[in-house]
């Protein structure tokens, strides 16, 4: 899972996507959630130029597509760019790096249920961050997902 995770986010291997999309998507269907919309973690714009395309909307798309789920790819935004998570050294600056980070675009949330698709969840900053964010903007209930669990 590491190595199709790393080729997935840096190797441009795209279409690992569509088996880890599956993935995620066999995880709801096994312990389904009452949701109706995905929300991927959006990345910064100058990390979305540098890498091209953001993972978490390819495994949200894919998953949107098996389960026929709404995918809300542009109503959660990331506006700071800190430091990427992974060369955080704990928990603490995991918290700190994503705090203020995101926002929301418009209402396109408020009264919906969402998932918030990520790759990896290593200390639950990042998703619990955006999950903050989109119930502050009027979001019914937010949980989130991961592909995999870094300890």
């Amino acid at each position: 899972m590491r190595q199709a995770i790393y080729r997935l986010k840096y190797g441009h291997w795209k279409v690992l996507a569509v088996p880890l999309g599956e993935l995620l998507a066999q995880y709801v269907r096994a312990k389904p959630l009452p949701v109706d919309t995905l929300v991927p973690v959006p990345l910064h714009p100058r990390r979305l130029r540098e890498r091209g395309y953001n993972q978490s909307v390819l495994l949200a798309r894919e998953m949107g597509k098996i389960l026929g789920i709404a995918v809300a790819e542009g109503s959660l935004e990331r506006i700071s760019n800190g430091r990427a998570q992974v060369k955080a050294t704990d928990a603490a600056e995991r918290r700190r790096n994503v705090q203020g980070a995101f926002q929301c675009r418009d209402d396109g949330l408020r009264n919906r249920r969402v998932i918030i698709v990520d790759d990896v969840c290593t200390t639950g900053a990042t998703l619990n961050a955006c999950a903050a964010t989109v119930l502050k903007r009027g979001a019914l209930s937010a949980w989130g997902l991961a592909l995999a669990r870094e300890i």
